[in-house]
């Protein structure tokens, strides 16, 4: 049994040790399995799939308006997916947008997840896109800073409008033959972090390759997103520096299909069989994972896909993705008030049918979504 009154739980085991105050109203959850709520690692509420539209004319060609109205939707399909807290790390063009979305949902004007926003997030100029003919200026995908006087005023201006920790992109596709590349120096990266970190507030950082990742660890982020092409080296670093990754299996699988592959049927692309070969390394490290999948690249609500890849894929089973998306998380956040059913911590909680431990699939039957005591979702 769990107690909650007002936006905590004050109360949780077995039920003949839980006093049932007088008046409570009771929820029975026959064959449903109770969870903290899920937390979201990496997500962008601000995108959406790019089979639907591109990157590009998304960042080029859609109003402000519409992609906030769109990411309405998007914040209450997660929470509805049983995501009941999401690190939205970038706005892609959409400058601070992320934070009224996250005062809208703390002010209960919208139902969504509790937000960590990273608003506008910060690259090397000229790495980043969108990229159309040399003479053109057109909006970017994220703030170009440089230097020293450069880097330190972007992360100010980031953090005074809001934004929750800053993320930067340790490495583009911008080498001449379109590879990616590093972007900025490792004494830039190392102020970044300094900056930030003056203010409390952490760095993650977008890295793919071997000397992106190296840098991005030596100057202090607290999380690499992606790592695609990390070493056995690299992640022995990571490991030494207490450093986790997020490796986001979903968008490369996702985007992957967009260009045509049909998996299962296809030989796999080389970019999903060096994710494949990444993910073997970070494992036999003990590098920490974060569960976060990069949706926005693939639909929002359908975030439980990031899990489901890691275990039928990846090899990890059900219950090490699960602590991951909850205590896990909540720990490298710095979120001590959430990620476990235990008395004082916030009353966030789902409950889905079967048993995910076993199969994590049962993640996609949700039918119950409680966030801070007031209920969203619950069995009919």
């Amino acid at each position: 049994m769990v107690l909650v009154e007002g936006d905590r739980i004050t109360a949780a085991g077995p039920a003949a040790q839980v006093a049932r105050p007088a008046g409570v109203r009771v929820y029975d959850l026959p064959g449903l399995t109770l969870l903290p709520g899920l937390i979201e690692g990496h997500s962008h509420l601000l995108l959406h799939p790019y089979n639907e539209t591109s990157w590009n004319d998304q960042v080029l060609l859609e109003s402000q308006a519409l992609r906030v109205a769109r990411a309405t939707a998007h914040a209450q399909r997660t929470l509805l997916a049983g995501f009941t807290t999401a690190r939205d790390l970038g706005t892609e063009g959409a400058g601070y947008a992320d934070v009224g979305l996250k005062q809208a949902i703390n002010q209960g004007i919208i139902p969504g997840p509790r937000l960590l926003v990273a608003t506008r997030a910060l690259v090397a100029t000229g790495s980043y896109g969108p990229k159309l003919s040399g003479d053109a200026d057109v909006p970017q995908g994220a703030q170009e800073a440089d230097g020293v006087d450069g880097i330190i005023r972007a992360v100010r201006e980031q953090i005074g409008k809001g934004a929750d920790l800053i993320k930067v992109y340790a490495d583009y596709r911008w080498g001449a033959d379109g590879s990616a590349q590093p972007t900025f120096s490792q004494d830039e990266l190392t102020l970044i972090v300094q900056t930030a970190r003056s203010s409390g507030r952490g760095v993650v950082a977008h890295a793919t390759t071997p000397e992106g990742m190296r840098r991005a660890i030596l100057a202090g982020v607290e999380t690499i997103e992606h790592g695609d092409s990390g070493t056995p080296e690299i992640f022995a670093l990571m490991k030494k520096r207490g450093v986790a990754l997020c490796p986001t299996v979903a968008a490369g699988d996702a985007t992957a299909q967009y260009k045509g592959w049909h998996k299962g049927q296809d030989p796999m692309p080389a970019r999903i069989e060096q994710k494949h070969q990444s993910m073997a390394a970070a494992l036999k490290a003990g590098v920490t994972l974060v569960m976060g999948g990069d949706v926005g690249v693939f639909t929002h609500g359908d975030n439980a896909r990031e899990m489901e890849l890691l275990v039928r894929d990846y090899g990890l089973t059900p219950l090490q993705v699960l602590r991951q998306a909850t205590s896990g998380n909540a720990r490298i956040f710095h979120l001590a008030d959430r990620g476990s059913i235990r008395p004082g911590l916030l009353a966030d909680l789902v409950a889905v049918a079967g048993d995910p431990t076993q199969d994590v699939a049962a993640l996609r039957q949700v039918q119950l979504v409680m966030k801070g005591g007031v209920l969203y979702k619950q069995p009919k």
